[in-house]
């Protein structure tokens, strides 16, 4: 019936990855299907028997069981089965039973698997080779594997009618503008025709360059989906676009992210944002541990665990700092709040203290320092509530040498670098990852960036000292396959998974980008830049990332199994408590940052 398809195009439309079907093919689709409905207790097919194609739960809840009658999973709306025994053999390799009453579409198998042959979100999701859970979790999903349709696209020149009627053609809410060559110039909304256009009279022959939002914020298909979620949180903004090298590759909307399931640390970012009081922002922050043991639980690997943790904190900072302008008023000089540490980085775990600094703009008098200094300790403050503890060495903004305009920083760089005393490796160790996380004048970090990396590359003697004082974070390794470990105090026979863990292959990641001028903060985009700039071998950067992440992981397990077990996470590990397979593991992780520090340290970047 016409009614029942309209019903189940409505429905698919909100079930992930049918929302990715063009119109035409989602309608047949939803003529494919047929309406099934159960009973509670009974059985929807029985364990090695044929199945007839795959099931989309619309009503009521499923229990599926393994061949021995163990339970597997509970579903509910929304939730697929059956894929496994027809991408296998045919033959079901579950059972399932209507755990209430139960409405069910089913997909006839050919259908299922033309589309899996057909458009690559279907082989993504069904096509779960041994079982492994395919993550529809948007936070951990690549951007590029999130774009649902080519992008849609128009020129400057082209009329808002027209502009009006692709979007109506199309079934979609915005258009990329765009230059010859595919660069994007803006974006065009149907709510910049209808406040723009329709509500103050305006012709419809004006161009879309008269109604656009120029030079929109935009992000890389490479980033997570996470960074969707934050900036459109963070903004109040519904349509984000992808670029690729300035071109535009397509665009994500708020519509698109409500088919997918929402995860921890957007809702921890999104109660952050809205936090009115520290004491919210606090009940916010206090969840993070367990939103740790949620992605270990969920095998993301270190790199996006630390990533989704640290963005959290660099939104508990931004909102921070909108409440301090509160109570202070505007800044009287632009201003740039940066980070260093592991949040510099985006390295953070559960277990991060807070480095932080201020760059003032050069026009700032002795009479504007006051308001710095207010707005500095209401941050970091605010920070220690939230349980990022006071850096015990005073790396802070409110440590008046770490707020600063911008020439007085200049300058310190230019001391350590001329002058490389221990000291200086030190500071020069921890302000050679300062990332941007609040204020404007992000131009004014950006010129020092250039400058200092220049200057540090050019004197040998500087990148010497740093070399020599990153080797002294020795990884734990002792005589006949065994561990150094900790010998005496609260830990010992333990490991510090972060000193002589993962801080030799930081310390090893920042003379790469000494050495080669890169960019990045965070030390595996480190490790893959100096591979592309040629300062690595490829088989020593490959060897060195598998090396981290496997000391990472180990590291942000152990923190996991503390966290569940009712204690407060740090970074220690006891070697016993492994298999001999992880010691093993872990062992030959240590060996290769061994090998690649002794080839630096004998001024070789790399090994073969």
């Amino acid at each position: 019936m016409e009614t029942d398809r309209e019903a189940h195009i409505a429905f698919l439309e909100t079930v992930h990855p049918y929302d990715t079907l063009p119109r035409e093919e989602l309608e047949t689709v939803a003529a494919a299907f047929r309406r099934m409905e159960f009973r509670p207790g009974s059985l929807i097919y029985v364990y090695q028997t044929p199945i007839g194609g795959l099931y989309l739960v619309k009503q009521g809840a499923v229990e599926i069981t393994d061949g021995n009658g163990g339970l597997v999973s509970l579903l509910g709306p929304r939730n697929s089965f059956g894929e496994r025994g027809i991408l296998r053999d045919g033959l079901a390799a579950t059972q399932a039973k209507a755990s209430e009453q139960t409405i069910c579409l089913v997909l006839p198998t050919p259908t299922f698997k033309r589309l899996i042959e057909t458009y690559p979100a279907f082989e993504r999701f069904f096509n779960r080779k041994r079982g492994e859970k395919v993550s529809t979790d948007i936070a951990t999903q690549k951007v590029a594997d999130l774009v649902a349709r080519k992008p849609l696209a128009c020129t400057p020149e082209t009329t808002v009618l027209d502009a009006a009627r692709m979007m109506r053609d199309a079934h979609v809410s915005s258009l990329g503008v765009v230059e010859p060559g595919e660069k994007l110039l803006g974006i065009v909304t149907q709510r910049d025709l209808s406040n723009k256009i329709l509500a103050e009279a305006q012709p419809l022959d004006l161009p879309v360059a008269r109604v656009m939002t120029s030079n929109p914020v935009s992000l890389p298909p490479t980033a997570l989906g996470s960074d969707i979620l934050h900036i459109m949180l963070e903004r109040r903004i519904g349509h984000l676009p992808i670029t690729e090298n300035g071109k535009f590759v397509g665009m994500i909307t708020q519509t698109d992210l409500t088919r997918f399931q929402a995860v921890s640390s957007a809702m921890l970012i999104r109660d952050v944002v809205s936090a009115e009081t520290l004491a919210e922002m606090t009940a916010v922050t206090a969840r993070i541990p367990q939103l740790l043991v949620q992605l270990i639980g969920s095998h993301h690997g270190p790199d996006v665990v630390t990533r989704l943790i640290t963005d959290i904190a660099d939104a508990v900072t931004r909102r921070l700092l909108v409440m301090a302008e509160r109570t202070l008023g505007a800044p009287p000089v632009p201003y740039l709040w940066l980070a260093c540490g592991s949040q510099g980085r985006q390295e953070q775990s559960s277990v991060s203290d807070q480095d932080n600094c201020l760059i003032l703009d050069d026009r700032a008098t002795t009479a504007d320092m006051d308001y710095f200094r207010a707005l500095a300790k209401i941050v970091c403050d605010g920070l220690h509530a939230c349980g990022y503890a006071h850096c015990p060495g005073e790396m802070m903004a409110t440590n008046p040498r770490w707020c600063q305009p911008l020439r007085v920083w200049r300058d310190y760089f230019a001391g350590w670098i001329s002058r490389p005393d221990p000291e200086a490796q030190m500071l020069a160790s921890v302000m050679f990852d300062l990332r941007p996380i609040g204020g404007g004048g992000i131009a004014m970090f950006e010129d020092l960036r250039a400058e200092t990396l220049a200057m540090a590359a050019q004197n040998s003697v500087f990148v010497m000292h740093m070399t020599a004082a990153a080797l002294k974070h020795a990884p734990p390794l002792g005589l006949i396959r065994s561990f150094a470990t900790i010998r005496s105090g609260e830990h010992r026979n333990h490991i510090d998974m972060k000193m002589n863990g993962v801080v030799p292959v930081v310390d090893l990641a920042r003379i790469y980008a000494l050495q080669g001028r890169l960019v990045p903060s965070n030390t595996r985009a480190r490790l893959k830049a100096a591979e592309e700039a040629g300062v690595v071998s490829a088989a020593g950067a490959r060897d060195l990332i598998e090396a981290y992440d496997l000391i990472a992981t180990m590291r942000l397990e152990n923190q996991a199994l503390l966290i569940k077990s009712g204690r407060p996470a740090d970074n220690f590990l006891a070697p016993s408590d492994l298999s001999d397979l992880e010691r093993s593991h872990l062992r030959d992780a240590f060996v290769v940052v061994r090998t690649m520090q002794s080839a630096i340290g004998h001024g070789r970047a790399a090994v073969s």
